[in-house]
């Protein structure tokens, strides 16, 4: 379990374009930031849960070193 590669999520200082949420699963996931973005406009348009699922995590990931 020590290679989970979200063990040390955290927002992306240098990949942000709001937040730094898409950035940071960018960085520590072998998928790009910009399809987690696409994923997230996508869970908006359809249900309106994408804009509430990533404030809680602007809010709640703590900030990249």
């Amino acid at each position: 379990m020590d290679n989970f590669p979200l063990k040390k999520l955290a927002k992306s200082k240098t990949d942000r374009w709001v937040g730094g949420v898409c950035g940071g699963f960018g960085e520590h996931t072998p998928i790009p930031s910009w399809l987690y973005r696409v994923f997230f406009v996508i869970l908006f348009f359809f249900s309106g849960l994408g804009l509430l699922a990533y404030v809680l995590l602007w809010i709640f990931m703590p900030k990249g070193e």
